[in-house]
């Protein structure tokens, strides 16, 4: 596991730096796991620095979540990430994952020019007439600058830091192994699907540093809201927007934390939220095209009670499939179905084994739980709590896109209390969803979803001959070949070339002792302490190889045991 782990070299300086903080932070039996302490003993010294007394007194979510703080970027954005399965984690957990700050520092305007200059491809004093090097924000990824252009129209400048990539791409590389060996070694952490999780984390956070591509989501936003007058997405900047750089309109409002200046400036918070609510659900219910993080950081409020949103670097996208399972769920409750919302959360979960009985009950209680209240007394909050504990109950994970659309509900129901005390989600969803619902059935829909099936079923058709064809010749011939994927045959492969490792050890020591004790009778040649040099070597290497074979059975059977004792 070790040389799993540290296989990339050039990777080793920044292991070691993350491993001493997880030790720092009380996480020595993770790191003991994961196979990586007999390398890193040094880190031991971390024990001896200050503040260990106030680590002490903190609870394991809040020592995890000043850890990936300490660690960067990275790590940072995984706890965002983290923050979003709340099928995963309970509500202490996600709590301190949301309190996660990408807030640091600034560098000087200098240090960043050259790239900025390079990605405008000109001197920033003919591209800008005036251009503040005092940043607005700073991220861990990026900064953010005010400027003018000659034209008179205000922009931010978002400018990724120089170097972050190499550093993200070194952490990504390390998780992905750590990843695999929690998949296969850490029984208690493969139902959290680490490898899932990962590959989800991955792609968001290379789409993240990736302004272009933060870029296209705005205009595809500014496209779906075209001929809505109450919201408001800012103007890309193409011809100075590239992979490092940002160039967008600027909007001057009023930010959504600060609500008592909204009131001081005449605007309606029933109408804002109404306005938020409607906006975001419209994202997620008719376009599935969904910003992943409405929170009010997130969202300017503008003269005449409208709503900007801003920062598009994480959105989620629902397929036609998965918002018609949503619907499916909804109409489930209403109905009280348990076996359909069974269903739809087995289609969710995927390849899972569960008792069914044993979930059809607690699914019928989940329903009649709500059932049957008035719209005012449903709380979306504790609809989507009390769902995904039961589905945590049960070993049911969320797909990676019904995660990001419940946080995103989560704290859109938070953003919308706060604005209005007495908004209700469920009451501003209703209209959405019953739009969505007929809309499933309206003639074009069918006639379009109709011809889509007719054409599948007209091309199984029409390769059946063909396809049959191959079949009778493999049969004919002894070529027909079943593929079996048995779960764990990847641990099972390793189990036996360790193995053979140690059997081949052991071999090369036995033969090294053989050798060296009839070398020791020869006389003449090179000595060494008065012995022959060769036999001296000889039994220094036979000892060097029965140490390391002591040490390897003993780890094997240390890790068995704990295995056993998790069972």
């Amino acid at each position: 596991m070790l040389w799993e782990a540290v296989s990339a070299v050039h990777d080793l300086g920044r292991l070691y730096d993350l491993t001493t903080i997880l030790l720092r932070y009380g996480f020595a039996g993770f790191v003991r796991r994961m196979g990586l302490a007999h390398a890193f003993e040094q880190a031991g010294r971390v024990l001896h620095w200050k503040g260990v007394e106030e680590l002490v007194q903190l609870d394991t979510p809040q020592r995890l979540r000043r850890a990936l703080e300490e660690m960067g970027p990275t790590f940072i954005k995984l706890g965002q990430i983290l923050a979003t399965r709340v099928d995963l984690f309970p509500p202490d957990w996600i709590a301190e994952f949301e309190k996660l700050q990408d807030d640091v520092p600034p560098l000087p305007f200098e240090q960043i020019r050259p790239q900025l200059e390079e990605d405008l491809g000109a001197p920033v004093d003919t591209v800008f007439a005036k251009f503040d090097t005092e940043a607005l924000a700073a991220a861990s990824l990026a900064q953010v600058h005010r400027a003018w252009l000659f034209s008179g129209e205000e922009v931010i400048v978002k400018i990724r830091r120089p170097g972050v990539v190499e550093l993200v791409e070194a952490d990504l590389r390390l998780l992905s192994r750590l990843a695999r060996i929690a998949e296969s070694e850490v029984k208690e952490l493969r139902r959290y699907r680490p490898l899932e999780i990962m590959h989800q984390f991955t792609v968001s956070l290379r789409r993240e540093m990736d302004f272009e591509n933060e870029c296209r989501n705005a205009e595809r936003m500014a496209r779906n809201f075209a001929g809505n007058p109450w919201i408001v997405i800012p103007k890309v900047y193409w011809e100075w927007s590239c992979e490092r750089l940002n160039v967008q309109e600027y909007i001057d409002g009023i930010p959504g934390r600060k609500l008592q200046m909204a009131e001081a400036a005449g605007l309606n918070r029933k109408i804002l939220a109404r306005r938020g609510a409607d906006a975001v659900l419209k994202m997620i219910l008719i376009d599935g095209f969904f910003h992943a993080d409405p929170h009010p950081g997130n969202i300017i409020f503008l003269a005449g009670n409208r709503l900007a949103f801003i920062d598009f670097g994480m959105v989620g996208r629902l397929s036609e499939a998965r918002r018609y399972q949503i619907v499916d769920m909804l109409a489930a409750v209403i109905d009280r179905d348990a076996r359909t919302a069974v269903n739809v959360l087995l289609d969710w979960a995927g390849d899972v084994h569960v008792d069914m009985e044993a979930l059809l009950i607690d699914v019928d209680v989940f329903i009649d739980t709500y059932h049957g209240l008035p719209l005012k007394q449903l709380k979306i909050a504790n609809i989507l709590t009390d769902l995904t504990n039961l589905m945590r109950d049960y070993h049911l994970v969320l797909p990676a896109d019904l995660a990001l659309l419940f946080k995103a509900l989560l704290t859109l129901d938070g953003m919308g209390r706060q604005v209005d005390p007495d908004f209700d989600l469920i009451i501003a969803a209703t209209p959405h969803v019953r739009r969505a619902l007929f809309g499933r059935y309206r003639p074009d829909i069918l006639l379009k979803r109709g011809w889509r099936t007719a054409s599948d079923v007209m091309d199984i058709i029409a390769a059946l001959p063909y396809d049959m064809r191959r079949l009778i010749k493999a049969i004919r011939t002894g070529s027909l070949r079943f593929n079996v994927d048995v779960n764990q045959l990847d641990y099972f492969g390793w189990i036996i070339d360790r193995a053979a490792s140690r059997l081949t050890v052991g071999m090369v020591t036995s033969s090294l002792i053989i050798g060296s004790s009839i070398v020791m009778t020869v006389p003449g040649g090179p000595t060494l302490w008065g012995l022959p040099m060769l036999g001296v070597l000889g039994f220094a290497g036979a000892g060097i190889g029965g140490v390391w074979l002591l040490i390897s059975i003993w780890r094997g059977g240390h890790l068995r045991q704990g295995g056993e004792t998790e069972e």
